[in-house]
């Protein structure tokens, strides 16, 4: 499976799961009648809508020689800008969840990205999931925010050694798209917002083709909020403001996941190909997790994990250097080099609908060089039902080398 198919399933998955679990139609999200009556209530509205503007100029780390000028423009690829459009929601104070998060808004957005170099690098389309929340309190109308995006990127030109041969740092058409942004939200007026801060975002193919280095931005974000319906969220009844109680209990997240990606080999003459063909990954996690409050849990998790491109580079049955990548041949390696078994600790914060889940870890039952190592993994988990949710996840060695993506699903036990 080649890269813009498997980002393009990581796109479906996103979206497919966001819109199965958008709903506060639920009966467990809403307050009862008889709880807070107030006269004018019988069908109380469960979501107040958004829609926002965003512009964002960034700078380009230049961590390429081509991103450095050494491209057909002759001219450092270091500066982007993007515009975005975005449509979201957040519950209600009748809603469970309006009580329980009475700041989150999530929905979905799409962005239009500049590089000011399109010959070469293309003028992507981002398409992508958001949720964004309240971190503190300045003033009764300013606070600090935070927000997340998660999607892909469309439009990229890739590398292509007859018609874009300098282009050494996208090797897809379509990449993964990763956004974060703290914020400085201003309320000009009832249900208008003005939101500015700083803004960090990461494309990667997620290892599903070469070249992969990945572009990396870090610049402003300026943009205006107007939610329709909800009049002043800041102006609550009191009977509202009361949550319900919450008693720390353990949860135990069981997920399943695969993917497939590319492979690269060196040899003694520092010549490297990229092996034809792509290679497969299945995976399993088991996350025993204590939840602290409703917004944070934490705890380990047992990674097993099968890659079939794993250690192949000891493997190589030519006697002399090939010549090409088609010319490469491997002996089978042996399932004790392409199985790891290791052990992480898992932090997870816990918003409506999404979890942000991050890992550090280290494989314990492992042989050869590209298995024992150290690991990270950040992942998406975005729920279906009170126990179901799709994993959407990504896995570093070494904190910056990319290895695969993780996409499948979980099913959570003991979930409140």
């Amino acid at each position: 499976m080649n890269a813009k198919k498997l980002i393009g399933i990581l796109t479906l998955f996103l979206f497919s799961g966001f819109c199965a679990a958008s709903p506060a139609t639920t009966p467990t999200d809403s307050v009862t009648r008889n709880s807070f009556s107030t006269g004018n209530d019988s069908h109380p509205k469960k979501m107040v809508h958004a829609i926002g503007v965003a512009f964002k100029p960034t700078y380009v780390f230049p961590t390429h020689e081509f991103l450095k000028g050494m491209n057909n423009a002759q001219s450092p690829i270091n500066s982007a800008l993007s515009g975005h459009l975005k449509y979201g929601f957040r519950f209600t104070p009748e809603t469970k969840l309006g009580q329980l998060y009475p700041h989150a808004v999530q929905g979905i957005g799409i962005g239009y990205n500049t590089f000011f170099n399109s010959a070469e690098m293309g003028n992507p389309l981002a398409v992508y999931v958001f949720q964004t929340s309240r971190i503190a309190t300045i003033t009764p109308k300013l606070s600090f925010d935070y927000e997340w995006n998660f999607g892909a990127s469309f439009g990229w030109k890739k590398y292509n050694p007859e018609t874009n041969p300098m282009n050494r740092v996208v090797g897809s058409k379509i990449n993964a798209y990763i956004n974060l942004e703290f914020l400085l939200n201003w309320q000009l007026a009832p249900g208008t917002e003005l939101r500015a801060g700083i803004d960090l975002t990461h494309y990667s193919n997620g290892n599903t083709g070469y070249p992969n280095s990945g572009v990396n931005t870090i610049g402003a974000s300026i943009g205006v909020t107007r939610f329709f319906g909800g009049g002043d969220k800041s102006e609550k009844p009191a009977y509202l403001r009361c949550k319900p109680s919450f008693s720390r209990y353990m949860s135990y997240d069981l997920i399943v996941y695969g993917a497939t990606r590319k492979k690269g080999v060196f040899f003694e003459n520092n010549n490297s190909f990229l092996v034809p063909g792509s290679f497969g990954i299945v995976g399993l996690n088991f996350n025993p997790l204590y939840n602290f409050n409703r917004y944070f849990r934490a705890g380990v998790s047992l990674d097993v994990q099968y890659d079939e491109s794993a250690n192949i580079q000891q493997h190589v049955a030519n006697e002399v250097i090939p010549s090409t990548p088609e010319e490469i041949r491997f002996y089978r390696p042996p399932f004790k080099e392409q199985f790891s078994m290791g052990l992480s600790v898992r932090a997870e914060v816990v918003m409506p609908i999404f979890s942000i889940n991050i890992g550090i870890g280290k494989n314990f039952l492992c042989k050869g060089p590209d298995t024992n190592k150290f690991y990270q993994t950040l992942a998406l988990k975005t729920n279906l039902t009170k126990n179901l949710f799709l994993h959407t996840g990504y896995q570093l060695y070494r904190f910056k080398d990319p290895n695969n993506l993780m996409l499948g699903i979980g099913y959570r036990f003991n979930a409140r």
